[in-house]
C-alpha cells in the first residue's frame, strides 16, 4: 500500500486516531478523580479554619507545649486528644455565626448586648494580643539568631515587625489567605523532628496520650491552665468570625444580605470539614512537640524552658543540628502567620465596635482605622521588646487578661448560637448547646485557677 492509500484509509476510518466521545468523558472523569485533582480541590476548599489552627500554635504556645513536654515528660500528652473536640466545637460555633449573620463577632456583640459587656471584650483582647504579639516578635528573633548569630536582635525584631505589616496591609486578601494556608505548612517541621528522635518509648506514648494523667502540684495545674488558655483563645473566637465573613466577600456576597441569603446546608458542611480539620491539624502539632521535647530534653534532665527560641537551643546537643533547625523554622514560619492573625483579630474587634469599615479585603486608604489598629499593636508588641518587660511576664499578663475574658466572649457566642431569632434553623444543636456550656465551665475554673495560681 502506497503513501496515498494510507492517508485515504485513514481519512476514512477517523476512529482509528481520533477517541470516541465515550473515551474523551472517561479519559476526562479519570482525571478530574485522580489523586492529584482531588487534593488540589480539597486544599483549594481549606480557609479560615486551617489558618486559625495554625496560628493557634504560635511562639507563645510552643514555649508552653515545650514546657510541658521538659518539665513533665510525656504525662501531659493527653492534653492535645481532649482538648481537640473542646476546641473545634468553640471554633464551629463561632464560624457559624459568623456565616449565618454576614458579620463579625464585635458586630453581633455590638447589637446583642450592652456596650460595657462589648468594650470590656474588646480592651482586654487588645492587651492580651499586644503582649501576645511581642512575646511572639522576641522569639522569632531569638529564633533567627540560633540560625544566624551575626545577627542582631534589635534588627531582626525591626524586620520582622516590618514585613507582617506590610504583608497584611499592602497584599489583597485574595493572595494573603493563600500565603497564610501555605505558612500554615511550615508547622509539619514539628512533626518531621519529632520523627528523627530515635529510642522514642511509643508505649508510654500512647498511654499518657488517652489515659490522663495530673499530679495536681501547683505549677502542672498552672500548666495545664496555660495550655488550655492557648488552645481556647478569644483572638481565635474573633478571628474565625471575621475570616468566614471575608471569604464571603471574596466570593461576591458584600451586603449582609447577600450572605445571609446564601447559607445553606452544604455551606455549613463544608465550614465544619475545614474547622474541624484545622483544629486537628493544630493539636497534632502540639502532639509532637510535647512529644519531641519530652523525649529529648526530659529525658536528658533539662526540664525548665521557658521561650520557643530556648527549646530550640536545648535539642541542639541531645538530638543535633537538625533538630535545632526545624523547631527555629517552625518558630519563624508561624509567628509571620501568627502575628497578623493577633493584630488582625483586635482590629475587627475595635472597628466593628466603633462601626468603622474593617476588612483585609478593603484597601489601607478605605481603612484607616482598621489598619491603624493593626499597625499600633504589632508596634507597641514591638517595643515592649526594647523595655524591661520580660517576655515571660509578657505572657503572663496576656494569659491573665485571656482568662478574664474568655469565659465571658464564650457565654456571648452560646447565647448569638444558641438564640433561633439570630440563628434560625442554624442554631446550634442540643449536644453542641450541653458541649459548649460545659467548656465554658472548664474555662471559668481555668481562668479561676490561673489568677490563683499566678497571684499566689
Amino acid at each position: 500500500m502506497d503513501s496515498k492509500e494510507k492517508v485515504s484509509t485513514y481519512q476514512q476510518s477517523p476512529e482509528i486516531i481520533q477517541p470516541s466521545e465515550h473515551t474523551r468523558r472517561m479519559r476526562k472523569a479519570v482525571s478530574s478523580h485522580s489523586p492529584l485533582k482531588r487534593i488540589g480541590k480539597f486544599w483549594h476548599q481549606l480557609g479560615p479554619g486551617l489558618t486559625t489552627g495554625a496560628a493557634d500554635d504560635d511562639p507563645s504556645g510552643i514555649a508552653t507545649y515545650s514546657q510541658a513536654g521538659s518539665q513533665y515528660g510525656f504525662q501531659l500528652l493527653w492534653q492535645a486528644a481532649y482538648s481537640l473536640p473542646f476546641m473545634a466545637i468553640v471554633q464551629e460555633m463561632c464560624a457559624r455565626i459568623g456565616l449565618v449573620t454576614g458579620r463579625g463577632l464585635a458586630a453581633n456583640i455590638r447589637k446583642h448586648f450592652s456596650p460595657v459587656t462589648l468594650y470590656f471584650c474588646t480592651a482586654l483582647l487588645f492587651i492580651a494580643n499586644t503582649f501576645n504579639i511581642g512575646a511572639d516578635l522576641g522569639a522569632m528573633a531569638k529564633a533567627t539568631q540560633l540560625l544566624s548569630p551575626e545577627l542582631k536582635y534589635g534588627v531582626l525584631l525591626i524586620a520582622f515587625t516590618l514585613v507582617s505589616l506590610l504583608l497584611e496591609i499592602f497584599v489583597s486578601y485574595a493572595r494573603y489567605s493563600r500565603y497564610l494556608k501555605w505558612m500554615a505548612l511550615v508547622l509539619l517541621s514539628y512533626v518531621i523532628t519529632a520523627l528523627t528522635v530515635h529510642g522514642i518509648d511509643w508505649g508510654s506514648v500512647l498511654k499518657h496520650t488517652f489515659f490522663p494523667s495530673i499530679t495536681f502540684s501547683r505549677d502542672q495545674i498552672l500548666l495545664i491552665c496555660g495550655i488550655l488558655g492557648t488552645t481556647i483563645s478569644p483572638y481565635l473566637f474573633f478571628w474565625q468570625t471575621s475570616q468566614e465573613v471575608e471569604e464571603e466577600i471574596l466570593q461576591g456576597k458584600k451586603s449582609i444580605v447577600a450572605r445571609q441569603e446564601e447559607v445553606n446546608g452544604q455551606t455549613i458542611g463544608a465550614m465544619r470539614k475545614d474547622v474541624w480539620l484545622g483544629m486537628s491539624f493544630s493539636n497534632v502539632v502540639m502532639f509532637f512537640i510535647i512529644l519531641t521535647t519530652a523525649a529529648v530534653l526530659h529525658n536528658a534532665g533539662v526540664t525548665n524552658i521557658q521561650t520557643a527560641a530556648q527549646a530550640a537551643e536545648a535539642l541542639r546537643p541531645f538530638a543535633g543540628p537538625a533538630a535545632t533547625l526545624l523547631f527555629a523554622i517552625g518558630i519563624v514560619g508561624i509567628g509571620l502567620l501568627a502575628i497578623p492573625v493577633l493584630a488582625g483579630s483586635a482590629a475587627y474587634a475595635i472597628s466593628e465596635s466603633f462601626r468603622w469599615k474593617e476588612g483585609l479585603y478593603r484597601k489601607f486608604k478605605n481603612a484607616y482605622a482598621f489598619y491603624g489598629v493593626i499597625i499600633v499593636s504589632v508596634l507597641i508588641g514591638l517595643v515592649l521588646n526594647f523595655t524591661r518587660l520580660d517576655p515571660i511576664k509578657a505572657l503572663i499578663y496576656s494569659a491573665i487578661a485571656n482568662g478574664l475574658v474568655s469565659p465571658v466572649i464564650l457565654f456571648i457566642i452560646l447565647r448569638l448560637g444558641n438564640n433561633p431569632s439570630i440563628m434560625g434553623k442554624y442554631e446550634n444543636s442540643g449536644l453542641i448547646k450541653t458541649l459548649g456550656w460545659f467548656i465554658t465551665v472548664i474555662m471559668i475554673a481555668v481562668a479561676v485557677a490561673t489568677v490563683v495560681a499566678i497571684f499566689k
